[in-house]
């Protein structure tokens, strides 16, 4: 596995080694030693997978603490467009992001750490997405920084078709509304 930190070195972006022959494919996805030597402790304790429509846009979620998730994400099928953004008080990076683009050709993954919100547009019709965290979902913990904050400044993909969001998603505050 190849692991490159990303313009927020926090973010690390991971290449498995692939295996192709006419058969189909094969690749570890996780191995907590290799990960842990490449700077990437967590331990996971829960799996998610969702399946959307081209144009949903999921995010930017984040738990606060202590119940804060680490999260590692790859597409099984379809494409992404993949983002992290940090909002831990204090860091050099603090209200920056990356994006990254994970399908199901690329086999890449991501890391976002604790301290990130995260978010993804979906690309392609049918898209499955899946990613491990390494604290339990906790509904009182939950919070979510508004998509298209101008203070970020997320460069979103255009699309041929509307975005879809959930109401949750549509309502939540900018970075500077979170800091108040």
């Amino acid at each position: 596995m190849k692991f490159t930190r990303l313009n927020i070195p926090d973010v690390i972006l991971i290449e498995p080694k692939v295996f192709e022959d006419s058969r189909g494919f094969f690749y570890e996805s996780y191995r907590e030693d290799v990960f842990a030597q490449n700077g990437i402790p967590e331990k996971f304790v829960q799996d998610n997978h969702s399946k959307s429509q081209k144009g949903t846009l999921r995010g930017l979620h984040y738990q606060i603490e202590p119940r804060a998730q680490g999260k590692l994400v790859r597409v099984v099928k379809g494409e992404v467009f993949d983002v992290a953004v940090d909002i831990r008080r204090g860091s050099k990076t603090f209200g920056q992001y990356v994006g990254q683009i994970l399908s199901e050709e690329n086999k890449q993954m991501m890391y976002v750490p604790p301290g990130f919100s995260h978010g993804f547009l979906v690309l392609k019709d049918g898209t499955e997405f899946v990613y491990k965290c390494s604290n339990f979902y906790s509904a009182s913990h939950e919070r979510g920084i508004l998509w298209n904050d101008p203070s970020i400044g997320i460069a979103w993909p255009k699309l041929d078709c509307d975005y879809i969001f959930s109401q949750k998603d549509q309502r939540c505050p900018t970075l500077k509304d979170v800091l108040r």
